[in-house]
């Protein structure tokens, strides 16, 4: 069996998963990054399923949100309760059919899910970075996607898939490697972040660098600033919801509470899920790799960096076929975000299919089952499928 063919299928899932690494970049030839600095040597995790053909060309790259990872779909033991982050869209006759597609998501430069970030061990002084990593834009984390697609040997990507951040990246590849781009699905994205969105990255950031533990970025051995980060979720995660969904799921519930405690206890449902989402982040993430990621998403400015200032200028080598699609309930991203971005790719003269999907979920509706959006996903794959 090929390193690159994932285990058998099971029922409607891709079965069993292994998590990859691809290390390059090792000095002296270190990779540049937009900041200035060299970065060297890289590891990228990544995970695969489905089957990549003998042209090598059906091969679909998925790039996650912020604080997500490699796992996209499937399961690393039988004994494992929870799957991938989007099993509900990739596996065999799914939206991303990995009957007919080679599935690759890596977990993104910069990160602390297995791929070189802050919390990794820099080996010019055997400690971890912390603040000495060098800041990284979604550039950097596409050329280091380039690099892995490269040892793959893809010469050509059938799709670039990504929600949010991971649309981002989408876009800086159909832009910085457009021959390398058949098409791209880009969900609940902007080509940059409006003022709203830069300011709730730096509240959040501020809730971590104010936390006493996190000693300027150098806590690692120690207590690490837990309430800071916890506190940083939070905040995104209001973000993530909406009105809409926070009125039906929480309103004004009380937990377990048949009156007001008349102290600072959570006294709201909705208080006492922020909190708990809070608390089950710090168990996962590292406070320095969400500081350099939320900086990369708010340095992220497709018209500056392609374009000269103009959105449609910076789509003038992109060659992708593309779908958009928003959710009407996003506010973190809202839907006049990507109907600027369609306007600018319909002057370029590319094929593009817009989609605004009616759901109450907010910016998270991606990451929720939707037989709508997979079916327009699948609609949209299939329809330039390759034998």
């Amino acid at each position: 069996m090929s390193e690159y063919i994932q285990h058998d299928q099971q029922g409607a899932s891709v079965g069993l998963v292994e998590k990859q690494t691809f290390t390059f970049a090792q000095p002296p030839t270190a990779m540049p990054l937009a900041c200035g600095s060299p970065l060297g040597p890289i590891t990228i995790a990544f995970e695969t399923c489905g089957r990549l053909n003998a042209a090598r060309d059906n091969a679909i790259l998925i790039l996650h949100a912020l604080s997500g990872d490699a796992h996209v779909a499937g399961v690393h033991a039988p004994s494992d309760e929870k799957p991938g982050w989007w099993d509900f869209m990739v596996g065999p006759g799914k939206g991303i059919d990995t009957d007919r597609y080679f599935v690759i998501c890596s977990n993104i430069l910069g990160s602390c899910m297995g791929s070189t970030g802050p919390a990794s061990i820099d080996p010019a002084t055997g400690r971890p970075y912390g603040l000495t990593f060098p800041v990284v834009t979604i550039g950097d984390m596409v050329e280091a996607q380039k690099a892995l697609i490269d040892h793959l040997g893809i010469q050509r990507l059938h799709a670039v898939i990504g929600g949010s951040v991971g649309g981002m990246q989408a876009l800086e590849w159909c832009v910085r490697y457009p021959t390398k781009v058949e098409s791209a699905i880009l969900l609940a994205t902007t080509t940059r972040h409006s003022a709203l969105a830069i300011a709730f990255n730096e509240v959040a950031r501020q809730s971590i660098m104010a936390d006493p533990n996190w000693n300027g970025g150098d806590y690692y051995g120690g207590p690490k600033p837990d309430m800071g980060l916890a506190v940083a979720r939070m905040i995104g995660h209001i973000t993530y919801l909406s009105d809409a969904s926070m009125r039906l799921k929480f309103g004004r519930r009380l937990q377990d509470k048949a009156d007001f405690s008349f102290n600072f206890d959570a006294d709201f449902q909705v208080e006492s899920y922020l909190r708990y989402q809070g608390r089950k982040f710090v168990e996962r993430f590292d406070a320095n790799a969400f500081l350099y990621i939320t900086k990369a998403a708010d340095y992220f400015d497709l018209e500056r960096h392609h374009g000269n200032g103009s959105a449609v200028a910076a789509f003038a080598k992109a060659r992708a076929r593309m779908l958009v699609v928003s959710f009407t309930s996003d506010w973190l991203y809202p839907t006049y975000q990507s109907r600027v971005m369609v306007k600018a790719m319909k002057k370029n003269g590319l094929d593009v299919s817009f989609c605004e999907i009616e759901a109450q979920w907010g910016h998270d509706a991606f990451l929720i089952p939707s037989p709508r959006l997979s079916g327009i996903m699948k609609g949209f794959l299939d329809d330039d499928h390759i034998p």
